[in-house]
């Protein structure tokens, strides 16, 4: 095998006896050529061991064949989820995804538009932090290329796809209303939009059976969900305890941390009517069906929510002028355990 070493294509070409043009073609779809072709060009990349700058080739490009993805936390396992099943309908398009993270900071997710910028990506799904958001940043971006929202939304300029927070919101409340006590509301940081949409739901949830809502604010703009529920839980069952035995929190990491709370304080979580507090939450988190006792939640349906950004983001790859400002938001379901 040959250690011949190129500079560029155009010398990998001149050396294999095939034109920069066919090269071009085949690094983008390798299906594109003709089968003889094809067997042309990877006998000789195995000879020469050659392996091309697709980074360079891209950058060179005015529309890559890539596609940004940002998030908030890439540790969340909504997130995680959420980013893998993006990427695998990005690349069966033919797409290869960069995904960063913003890891909860306007700043750090303001350089992650500028690197996608940098980049050229031909697009971009973006879930926002929100109000901590740099507004002009993502802008810019959606003014250079496609995007779609997804999870939680800015405003009503680009593309949005997430889970009805008003129905799903409401479809726990109700079930709380009416199987037992009244459920307090435990409150998220007001980290993106999902946050007000969750809380106003639970609010008008309660009025239409005619009860008072009972709110347990959060007290910091922060993304350690579970040790702000344990703090703020704690701090209550210390203090004036409850208001009532039942708990619906704005989210599953919240809810984590309120039930940890409730095992110091020996506390028995569950519909029982041996049990002390009745806990429910919103996603259906991986671990809320390990929690103990299961927590009773309602599911977000991220496989759809990845699906139909990455589909309308390509939709709009093809044709940028379809599809502007469409939100579509996707009903929850209702998974009943034992935690309430």
């Amino acid at each position: 095998m040959s250690r011949e070493r190129f500079r560029s294509m155009e010398e990998f070409a001149q050396a294999s006896g095939i034109s920069r043009p066919t090269l071009s073609k085949y690094f983008d779809d390798p299906a594109s050529v003709r089968e003889t072709t094809r067997h042309r060009i990877e006998a000789a990349l195995k000879r020469f061991d050659y392996r091309p700058n697709l980074f360079a080739r891209n950058l060179n490009r005015k529309q890559t064949r890539a596609i940004g993805i940002i998030v908030p936390h890439i540790t969340d396992p909504f997130y995680a989820e959420l980013v893998r099943q993006m990427e695998l309908r990005c690349v069966a398009a033919g797409f290869w995804p960069i995904v960063i993270s913003s890891h909860g900071a306007a700043d750090l997710e303001a350089r992650a538009v500028e690197t996608l910028m940098s980049l050229k990506v031909a697009g971009a799904l973006v879930a926002p932090l929100g109000s901590q958001t740099d507004a002009e940043a993502l802008e810019s971006l959606r003014g250079d290329i496609p995007m779609v929202f997804f999870d939680s939304r800015l405003d009503g300029s680009a593309p949005f796809v997430g889970t009805d927070n008003r129905q799903s919101m409401t479809l726990v409340a109700e079930y709380l209303c009416r199987t037992g006590e009244h459920p307090a509301f435990l409150e998220m940081p007001a980290v993106n939009g999902n946050a007000a949409e969750r809380k106003a739901a639970y609010v008008e949830a309660l009025e239409r059976f005619g009860l008072a809502p009972i709110l347990i604010g959060a007290d910091e703009t922060t993304w350690n969900f579970e040790e702000l529920g344990f703090r703020t839980v704690q701090r209550l069952l210390q203090g004036p305890g409850l208001q009532t035995r039942c708990l619906l929190c704005a989210n599953d990491r919240m809810a984590f941390g309120a039930m940890a709370a409730a095992y110091q304080h020996r506390l028995r979580v569950g519909r029982g009517s041996d049990s002390d507090l009745r806990i429910a939450g919103h996603d259906d988190h991986p671990l809320s069906r390990y929690a103990c006792p299961p927590l009773t939640t309602a599911a977000q349906d991220t496989v759809a929510i990845a699906e139909r950004s990455t589909e309308l983001l390509l939709a709009l790859l093809q044709d940028p002028t379809t599809h502007s400002g469409e939100e579509l938001r996707l009903p929850a379901r209702l998974v009943m355990r034992d935690s309430a």
